[in-house]
């Protein structure tokens, strides 16, 4: 489904369609279900739909790179929060030892993950500190 500016913001006006990790709906987020034990963590975690539906709203509005934006965030919400750290430290400039260890980790995003969009991201960095010298560690 695509989403519109009218749809904006999807918690007002369709809250029924947003939901957690476990399919929860957040009108079932209440305060009475949190101290019952019924609301998790995972309940609480952005969905990837959840952002492409924010996607489709920037789009919508004429916002294309923050569409792009969430859309590599919603590629992201399943990768682990130390791989995520790891390609972060590899993007700064001086970091990476090579332009092969960048190619390396989108490789990793695209056939681990299916981060399409971020594997891009990545070897477009890479391409980038290759022209501009970046690969040598500077600090």
């Amino acid at each position: 489904m695509t989403h519109t500016r009218a749809d904006y913001p999807l918690a007002e006006t369709q809250p029924g369609a947003v939901t957690g990790k476990h399919g929860k709906a957040l009108p079932e987020i209440t305060l009475d279900a949190v101290l019952a034990g019924h609301v998790t963590m995972e309940d609480l975690r952005i969905t990837p739909q959840a952002l492409q539906a924010q996607a489709d709203v920037a789009r919508d509005v004429g916002r294309p790179t923050l569409a792009l934006n969430f859309e590599r965030g919603a590629e992201l919400v399943e990768v682990p929060q130390d791989f995520i750290m790891q390609v972060y430290e590899l993007l700064r400039p001086g970091r990476a030892k090579s332009k092969q260890e960048l190619l390396e980790a989108a490789a990793t995003m695209r056939e681990t993950y299916q981060a399409e969009r971020i594997a891009r991201f990545i070897e477009e960095a890479a391409e980038t500190y290759a022209a501009r010298g970046l690969f040598t560690f500077r600090f």
